[in-house]
């Protein structure tokens, strides 16, 4: 405690600390880490503010393994994602793909896009127990989708006006997976937030590295359903579900009209059939989101493809 103390009294005096606790060398044990406690990692001291928390849905998830911190020689904000290992099988078509977290994956990827302001920056370093800790610049910023779904327009202006800018950005982030795949890497976890927008850039950039994936079938498939299941969203502006579909004011045979192979086949729940509720999209934007749903025998195995039809449709909606 006393130590605590003395390096914020010595780096940051300003610095409220409601709590002086340890200072830590040895990360293994993150559950104990918390507010006013110090990670010593790399010669550099980082002042734990709170665990960091991922809202999704009105809930908020806590993230023990990651701290949101201040490095005491500078005062800079930075995220310390400590090693945290969990794994699940995804069920695709009958076929069990294994997710699992990688530090040191993720630790490759910081390496590789450094200086690509397309992803996230940061770095890696093992603690004393040899866990492989990345220190993480913050984003100033905000989620995509959440921009997305702040726009104030109903769906046709905001397809005319807004859209084709959106998709613009979004081609350029999809170049950056592709850009990860000629690597020989994953994102792993492509989804509506993890890619945010720069609020002074206005670029958008991917986050969150750590999942990956065996898939021996399509070794970057659940990445292109990830784009895929994105750009559905950017298109909508929403996801459609059968559980807000009445929040909405569509008609009742548009509504009857709806069938399972309208679904996309990863998340079955949510519609992939846009050009049902929306007839102004043209067909070759609609038959792109058309190839992630239940009733697709035709899928992208490249982003390359992807991003082929993409630009194709931009150019259509300009």
């Amino acid at each position: 405690m006393k130590e605590v103390k003395e390096l914020i009294n010595r780096f940051q005096p300003n610095t409220y600390a409601g709590r002086c606790g340890k200072i830590y060398t040895d990360t293994s044990d993150f559950m104990r880490i918390g507010h006013g406690d110090v990670i010593k990692i790399g010669g550099k001291h980082y002042f734990v503010l709170r665990d960091e928390v991922e809202r999704s849905f009105g809930l908020e998830d806590p993230k023990y393994w990651v701290k949101r911190c201040k490095l005491l020689e500078t005062g800079e904000r930075k995220l310390l994602k400590l090693v945290f290992y969990e794994k699940f099988f995804l069920n695709f078509e009958g076929t069990q793909i294994l997710c699992y977290r990688s530090p040191r994956k993720e630790a490759r990827i910081l390496d590789l896009v450094r200086g690509d302001k397309r992803f996230m920056q940061g770095f890696s370093i093992d603690d004393t127990a040899g866990n492989r800790v990345r220190i993480i610049d913050l984003i100033r910023g905000k989620r995509l989708d959440i921009v997305v779904f702040d726009i104030q327009a109903d769906h046709k202006t905001y397809f005319h006006e807004f859209l084709p800018e959106i998709l613009e950005k979004f081609i350029d982030a999809c170049e950056a997976i592709a850009f990860l795949h000629k690597h020989g890497e994953k994102h792993g976890d492509i989804r509506r937030d993890h890619l945010w927008e720069d609020s002074k850039t206005k670029q958008y950039r991917w986050i969150d590295f750590d999942y990956t994936f065996d898939f021996y079938e399509n070794p970057f498939g659940l990445d292109i359903f990830g784009l895929g299941a994105l750009l559905l969203y950017l298109v909508g502006k929403n996801y459609y579900t059968p559980q807000n579909l009445s929040d909405f004011d569509f008609s009742a045979d548009i509504l009857a009209s709806l069938k399972q192979e309208d679904y996309l086949l990863l998340f079955r729940n949510r519609l992939a059939n846009l050009g049902k509720l929306f007839p102004y999209i043209p067909k070759e934007l609609n038959w792109m989101l058309l190839h992630f749903s239940c009733g697709s025998n035709v899928f992208y195995e490249t982003v390359d493809e992807f991003l082929k039809d993409l630009r194709a449709c931009v150019r259509l909606i300009k």
